[in-house]
């Protein structure tokens, strides 16, 4: 019981530092890409700019308006029913877009770099801006099955309270089955396609360098630095962070999903072990949408200069306020 209870503060704890933290570094990242000063192509800004709106989404959705209501608004009108299911619906079509938009994101670096012909037809703004629509409405829809799958704790004065999974979600072969579905979309699915992008991402870039390096040494007789080899170096890095840490953090919510249906058990018959675990890759997977700005500042300079001149533009303006009252 104590452990359960220290588990419970540290859970509450990670997530009032992952909002504090999570809400702003998203803002920051989309006003920054929304600049459109970071070096990046239009195509490439698009994407990354709809992976930190969908992470800031979850953030909303699935850290501040449940978890945190949890532990601080225990009593509020999130927790009406109908208002809880309808939420439900948002938390799961935000975490389907942010993770497929990582899909996306990840085949239009592998158009870029493997397909030296379709890149032309297939990178670019208005292709960016198809893609990402045509993937995020279908995955809004698929999400409308969670509002009727909860039912109410209990009913005052003919108002429903509470929002319960309905014990035939974990027996009834239609529910059963939209729940593999579900898990299979995201993030089974996904998973295997950015482990496929990056292997024939790696296999190409391989090839194509000994080849380059070879004809370049012919050609010169020594070696130069190679403009197009580090421009492509750059974006295998953005690349293979944004996709590792995906897999890396969503790792532990796929293992639990077959645990829970190897063992055939539903999340309230988990033993304290089984508990921390699911526990521990939720907030895994939630911390997910906290990353992807700052692997942008690590790894795109450009992107580094124009954080620095947000942090510095408050100060500075502060100061020639001060400045203009004095004079």
């Amino acid at each position: 019981m104590e452990m359960m209870e220290t588990f419970s503060v540290v859970r509450e704890m990670f997530y009032l530092i992952l909002t504090v933290t999570g809400v702003p570094v998203n803002v920051v990242a989309i006003v920054i890409l929304s600049r459109g000063k970071c070096g990046l192509s239009i195509c490439t800004t698009r994407y990354l700019l709809s992976m930190a709106v969908s992470d800031l989404l979850v953030i909303i959705f699935e850290v501040m308006l449940w978890r945190l209501n949890y532990y601080y608004f225990p009593t509020s009108f999130l927790d009406l029913t109908r208002v809880c299911s309808a939420a439900l619906v948002l938390r799961h079509a935000s975490f389907d877009c942010s993770v497929w938009f990582t899909v996306v994101f990840t085949f239009d670096r592998f158009v870029l770099i493997c397909c030296q012909k379709l890149k032309i037809k297939y990178c670019t703004e208005r292709t960016a801006a198809v893609v990402l629509a045509t993937t995020c409405v279908p995955l809004c829809l698929k999400n409308v099955p969670f509002y009727f799958s909860r039912e109410p704790d209990k009913i005052i004065n003919s108002v429903p309270w509470g929002c319960s999974y309905k014990a035939s979600y974990f027996t009834d072969p239609g529910w059963v089955g939209f729940d593999w579905f579900d898990k299979m979309l995201t993030p089974m699915v996904p998973f295997h396609l950015v482990l496929l992008f990056n292997i024939l991402t790696v296999r190409y870039i391989l090839v194509a360098s000994r080849v380059r390096q070879a004809l370049r040494g012919k050609a010169t007789g020594e070696n130069r630095p190679d403009p197009e080899v580090e421009s492509r170096r750059k974006s295998v890095v953005l690349l293979f962070t944004i996709s590792g840490c995906f897999i890396v953090l969503w790792t532990p919510v796929v293992i639990n999903f077959f645990y829970r249906h190897i063992a055939s058990k539903a999340p309230s018959d988990y033993n304290n072990a089984a508990y921390i675990f699911k526990h521990v890759a939720y907030m895994l997977r939630n911390l997910s949408c906290c990353t992807n700005t700052f692997i942008y500042g690590v790894t795109q300079s450009k992107f580094r200069e124009e954080l620095k001149h947000a942090a510095k533009y408050p100060v500075a303006k502060v100061i020639q306020l001060i400045n203009k009252q004095n004079n």
